[in-house]
């Protein structure tokens, strides 16, 4: 498997010369795999206009009839490149989008599609020169055919959101944004007023039960792209509850898995190149990652398994 980052950010575009080396985009990646002709890409976010112009230019070569698109949840940063995908107006492209249930009686169609209305674009997707067709997906065990098995779970976000594990002769790649720890949110203090014992009990087990499943879920991967937007100073001063993870708590937990590379990811959008540089340099040391490789996605980067 090849693994290529058209968009890192979080939350918002942030282009501009403070975000240079590692990019402005929100997330987009593109998944290949060796022996086959399949295109895989988890997530529309800006990075995405990016990776369809490339595409069509690559089909010079390489005839693409096919494109396979995994949305993990339908907030704005990982739809909002839809639009502007080149291949969606190509004549016998057949587009096939995934994704969880979005909100409600809305589906995954609703949520993606509903970008290319006239209210908020110029062409509706009824005008689309492209096939598409959308499967909506839950937790489970998928065989998507030469080989591929796609794992899914749900994460911990404000709004449905799906990690993404796909597994290809016997390696792995898995994909756990966006997300953050589990909280007890029943009161632990015998002095509360609404403090009950067996509530606050059953509160810290669930705590236990869904970090441990997120935990098997990524065990064993051979690279693990994980949310990692706050350090863990930003996390505790406001951002709980806001559906992503502090750097510190992610390369703590992860560290005691058989996890071989970890790539930091969805970075901060007014984090600046200088800082993700500083933050690099104190947590990717060789001592401090024990067994796990550790870096920190930029655009354009490429890692082979």
């Amino acid at each position: 498997m090849k693994i290529k980052f058209w968009g890192v950010r979080g939350s918002i575009p942030c282009p501009g010369p403070d975000t240079v080396k590692y990019g402005g985009n929100t997330p987009c990646i593109e998944l290949s795999f060796g022996g086959t002709d399949r295109c895989i890409i988890i997530d529309a976010g800006s990075g995405i206009r990016e990776l369809g112009n490339d595409l069509l230019a690559r089909r010079q070569h390489h005839p693409l009839r096919s494109v396979e698109l995994f949305i993990t949840h339908t907030h704005w940063d990982h739809i909002q490149g839809f639009p502007f995908f080149a291949p969606i107006y190509e004549p016998h492209m057949n587009i096939k989008i995934h994704g969880p249930a979005t909100y409600g009686s809305e589906t995954l169609k609703d949520a993606v599609a509903g970008q290319l209305s006239y209210r908020y674009f110029p062409v509706r997707q009824a005008e689309l020169a492209s096939k598409m067709v959308y499967t909506e997906l839950n937790e489970g065990h998928f065989d998507l055919g030469d080989g591929i098995i796609l794992k899914t779970k749900y994460l911990n976000h404000p709004l449905l959101c799906l990690g993404y594990r796909f597994e290809y002769q016997n390696k792995s790649v898995c994909m756990v944004y966006d997300t953050e720890p589990f909280q007890n949110l029943f009161s632990t203090d015998p002095n509360a007023p609404v403090f009950n014992e067996t509530i606050a009990n059953e509160g810290e087990q669930a705590v236990k039960d869904g970090k441990q499943s997120i935990i098997d879920f990524y065990s064993g991967a051979d690279i693990l792209i994980h949310d990692a937007q706050y350090t863990q100073n930003e996390y505790e001063s406001g951002k709980k509850g806001w559906g992503h993870s502090p750097i510190e708590g992610t390369i703590d937990e992860v560290k005691g898995t058989d996890v071989k590379r970890l790539v930091l990811f969805h970075h901060e959008p007014v984090r600046t190149d200088k800082q993700l540089d500083q933050l690099s340099k104190t947590y990717c040391r060789s001592d401090a990652k024990g067994n796990t490789t550790i870096l920190f996605a930029r655009e354009g980067m490429q890692v082979a398994i």
